[in-house]
């Protein structure tokens, strides 16, 4: 290991991004066929668990810009995903919905992802899964004390 750089095969920073670049991955060749993109899988998700999300809410979830999530929602709209009013109910946000071909679409594609997720986790056992979701969680918890989000 050089004294000036980082050790890739210890950096945790490393390992966690070789992770995710992995996992990103198999979930767009899971989601592919689908006919769906990372962050409308992510978006359809997010609004199962939050319905009358905002387009600002979905696209800090989706980890995307405002933008690119408001040109995903025209065009989830326009295909029959979701729903939204043509004009806000209180304020400037358009809470958005899913429809039925929405959560029929968002069933398919969770079993999808889930399959890659226990994939991910198969050589581990039920308590290395809770160590792992705890330490990633406390992480997260500690980058972002630090950043003020």
């Amino acid at each position: 290991m050089s004294q000036e750089g980082v050790d890739l095969e210890t950096s945790p920073g490393y390992l966690l991004k070789e992770a995710s670049s992995a996992l990103r991955t198999a979930m767009e060749e899971v989601l592919r066929p689908l006919g769906m993109s990372i962050t409308h899988y992510s978006c359809l998700e997010l609004l199962a668990q939050r319905p009358g999300s905002s387009n600002s809410d979905l696209a800090r979830g989706a980890f995307v810009t405002r933008q690119s999530m408001n040109v995903l929602l025209q065009t989830l709209e326009r295909d029959g995903y979701v729903t939204r009013p043509a004009a806000p109910p209180v304020g400037k946000a358009l809470p958005t919905r899913l429809t039925a071909r929405g959560r029929r679409s968002l069933a398919e594609a969770s079993a999808a992802v889930r399959i890659v997720e226990l994939r991910m986790l198969a050589g581990l056992t039920d308590a290395d899964r809770s160590t792992a979701l705890r330490i990633l969680r406390s992480m997260v918890d500690s980058l972002r004390a630090d950043d003020g989000t």
